[in-house]
């Protein structure tokens, strides 16, 4: 049987995830509109740093829990990384869906509702509440599938 948009967008996310290098998490995002992805993104170091597989990670050693403390952490988030891609290369998101192996952190959704994503599709829960209440006081359609 042929997949619904949103099953083969998260089919996708399910595969770019595992470029990841976090060693508690893998995530995986894409950015797309009229049904074209614009944008990928996984969790992992800036570039040109090392990554949490080479060093050993932060959050681990500190016994931070998830959800807290986001900046103590090498990684920037699968959401961040395919906003910024998107950036990067001079492509506009506006209007566009974010489909993400994980619920966005409350630092993510506040960068998806200021980069005008006006949807997104998650399938993994994640323990914060604020991202969801600001995705939903800002008009952002949230589906989890």
């Amino acid at each position: 049987m042929r997949p619904s948009w949103d099953e083969y967008f998260m089919q996708i996310v399910d595969l770019i995830k595992t470029r990841s290098t976090c060693m508690r998490r893998q995530v995986g995002a894409i950015i797309v509109k009229d049904r074209r992805i614009l944008a990928t993104g996984y969790n992992g170091a800036p570039v040109g740093c090392k990554h949490c597989s080479e060093v050993g990670c932060i959050r681990e050693q500190l016994n931070i829990p998830s959800g807290q403390r986001h900046e103590l952490c090498r990684a920037i988030h699968a959401e961040q990384n395919a906003i910024v891609q998107a950036a990067y290369s001079g492509t506009g998101i506006n209007g566009a869906t974010l489909y993400v192996t994980t619920q966005p952190c409350v630092l993510c959704a506040k960068l998806a509702i200021n980069a005008g994503i006006t949807r997104i599709v998650f399938n993994g829960a994640y323990p914060d509440e604020l991202s969801m209440t600001l995705l939903q006081e800002a008009g952002v359609e949230v589906v989890k599938v």
